[in-house]
């Protein structure tokens, strides 16, 4: 059976060891828990993550993922050099997002983080393909990142109060992170929509691109509906992702019109022909040197 293959969750107890005093719910400042205390939970009892929690923690992890390699190109590349170190940071929290779920996914399947990162093929990925889409310029890049971390931050809100406690640890991690991630991508689009003409004219045209990509991210599926309690339905948090939108959009002038939805697929393995592009790149040192450390 493929490590990807859903069948019936099993239990989704979550403690972390990694030292004595360690549990899932270290989430206070300087003492959060890490993907490091994550990995000797499961290694320590490797049954405890369900395949269908697996299977959720996959796509979660799956989607900041992607996004952090397509944020890392921006550095050297950003229009302010403070935008270089805002874009990277926001991609390293991101990746430590992705670490952390992808190691709590592989111990489902006996696999790292490293394995579900690297040497997955591109239809084994559970990532929306908003996350996918090439940056474009600067304000397509806002545009997309106005869209995630509202997202995000709807997101984690509600998996805090997850009955996985160790998806509950992770969540209020990165809560905190998303936080900035969110007021970052509210303050360059009102900055964008009533600067100059040229980039009002470019954030338009940003979330024009952006915008077919949104309704994938609030679709519910069979496993969402197997994860009563465990995961959160996507669908629930669309309401007050509109207002949040409507209001930054509405401060900063700004408007989109209704456009066609893109097919999506991304939780089913479907993916926009943009992924085996960031794969590549992403995963070609690992592969032409497997186990390599430096």
């Amino acid at each position: 059976m493929s490590f990807l293959d859903p069948i019936p969750a099993g239990p989704a107890a979550a403690t972390a060891t990694g030292d004595s005093a360690a549990t899932a719910t270290r989430i206070t400042p300087g003492n959060a828990l890490r993907p490091e205390d994550i990995a000797a939970q499961v290694a320590a009892a490797p049954a405890v993550v369900g395949q269908d929690v697996a299977s959720y923690a996959l796509r979660l992890g799956d989607d900041p993922l992607i996004l952090a390699q397509r944020l890392g190109w921006w550095i050297s590349r950003a229009p302010e050099l403070e935008e270089d170190v805002a874009l990277g940071n926001i991609a390293l929290d991101l990746l430590g997002h992705a670490r952390s779920f992808l190691t709590y996914a592989g111990g489902a399947w006996d696999k790292t983080e490293d394995d579900l990162a690297y040497f997955r093929g591109e239809t084994q990925f559970r990532c929306a393909h908003l996350v996918e889409q090439p940056n474009g310029d600067f304000a397509r890049t806002i545009a997309r990142q106005l869209v995630v971390s509202t997202f995000q931050h709807l997101l984690y809100s509600a998996l805090i109060e997850s009955a996985d406690a160790t998806l509950a640890a992770i969540s209020a991690k990165a809560l905190k992170e998303v936080d900035y991630h969110q007021d970052h991508s509210y303050q360059w689009t009102l900055r964008l929509g009533q600067g100059t003409q040229e980039s009002r004219r470019r954030m338009l045209k940003g979330l024009e691109l952006t915008w077919p990509y949104v309704d994938e991210l609030f679709d519910d599926d069979e496993l969402i509906e197997r994860l009563e309690g465990i995961a959160v339905r996507p669908s629930s948090l669309r309401a007050e992702f509109d207002a949040r939108i409507a209001e930054v959009l509405a401060e900063a002038e700004l408007e989109v019109h209704d456009v066609p939805r893109a097919l999506g697929g991304g939780r089913a393995g479907r993916h926009s022909e943009y992924l085996g592009l960031v794969l590549a790149e992403m995963q070609v040192l690992a592969r032409e040197h497997p186990g390599a450390t430096w």
